[in-house]
């Protein structure tokens, strides 16, 4: 759904050197325009660290291959490139993808869209340089008509078809959650149980950590001169995303405009909520439904959570007070996760 760097929203808490435990990993690079973090506990004692760093690489170089929009030659930027309304086999992990952004898609009532990319580009957060005049109304017009994913496209098991043929699809609002899959998956098949995966800061984790705990994660306070945090929940067998409007937005004529677009408008959100957490079954998930809780908006998105069972966390701006006064809600499903039932 967005073709930007979305921002970390929550900061990894350290945990201590354990004597008593098998040897730790810790590996760090860069991918998907942002940057990685793996920790691997417990790890067995055949498996060296430079067979965790390759099958790391691995996996996170066949996401890119498979998913991204930066690559020209990568699958979906092959897809995209070519006009033709002709079925086009796609492999296995980008039908899955696909299959997840449409489930998404339904769950929020289009709120969240990949083929959201003309009104990104359009709006300045793609190609088009931040600055530029606000986009008229025919404009938006215009390139809502090359935006719905279920009208644009059709997904038929391991086939996928435009139905408009000028349609694009963008995956970085779902991607990096399936990154964190991908290399979780790799560690997984080293007999690896206790990790924490990290792109961007989206996260999977699975096990304890080397405390022999439930790793232990923070939720950052949308506070864009400073980075705090607002909440520390334990998180494990599950992936979290954050999505927030406060540290990527553009300003002109003082009004201030978000980039998180929503589908159905083609404008960029005005609601209150400034930064939603999802916890979910896999980093996917919670990376998509991040996204489209923010669109949704906080009374919708709770709405929505609680009648999914999903476990979501809002921060929005208060209605009175100053800018920088918030108020929190979550998720019956949420509250349950954060006292450890």
């Amino acid at each position: 759904m967005r073709a930007f760097t979305l921002l970390p929203a929550v900061l990894m808490l350290a945990a201590c050197w354990g004597e008593d435990k098998t040897e730790t990993y810790k590996l760090s690079g860069e991918t998907m325009g942002t940057t990685y973090h793996v920790t691997a506990v417990e790890v067995p004692a055949d498996v060296s660290e430079d067979d965790l760093s390759a099958a790391v690489d691995a996996a996170l170089s066949a996401v890119n291959a498979s998913m991204s929009n930066w690559d020209p030659q990568s699958e979906i930027s092959r897809f995209n490139e070519a006009q033709s309304t002709d079925p086009v086999t796609i492999s296995p992990e980008l039908a899955h993808v696909m299959s997840a952004a449409n489930e998404v898609h339904a769950l929020s009532g289009g709120k969240f869209d990949v083929t959201l990319s003309p009104l990104i580009d359009l709006w300045g957060f793609g190609p088009k340089t931040p600055g530029e005049p606000i986009p008229a109304d025919e404009d938006i017009a215009a390139a809502l008509e090359h935006v719905g994913q279920g009208d644009a496209l059709r997904l038929d098991g391991e086939t996928l078809t435009k139905i408009d043929p000028d349609v694009s699809v963008n995956l970085s609002a779902i991607a990096k959650g399936y990154g964190n899959d991908a290399v979780a998956e790799a560690l997984r098949g080293f007999g690896i149980e206790n990790y924490l995966v990290e792109i961007g800061g989206d996260l999977v984790s699975a096990g304890l950590n080397e405390d022999g705990a439930p790793w232990q994660i923070g939720i950052e306070a949308p506070d864009p001169a400073s980075r705090s945090v607002e909440m520390i929940l334990p998180v494990s067998d599950r992936g979290m995303a954050t999505s927030g409007d406060y540290r990527n937005f553009t300003e002109q004529d003082g009004v201030r405009y978000s980039h998180i677009i929503d589908p159905t408008t083609g404008r960029p959100i005005t609601h209150r909520a400034t930064s939603v957490t999802v916890l979910a079954d896999s980093g996917m998930m919670a990376d998509a439904l991040a996204t489209a809780m923010l669109v949704l908006g906080e009374e919708e998105g709770l709405r929505v959570a609680e009648e999914n069972d999903l476990a979501v966390f809002f921060i929005s701006r208060a209605e009175q007070g100053a800018d920088q006064d918030y108020v929190t809600h979550a998720s019956p499903a949420f509250e349950k996760l954060r006292d450890g039932d």
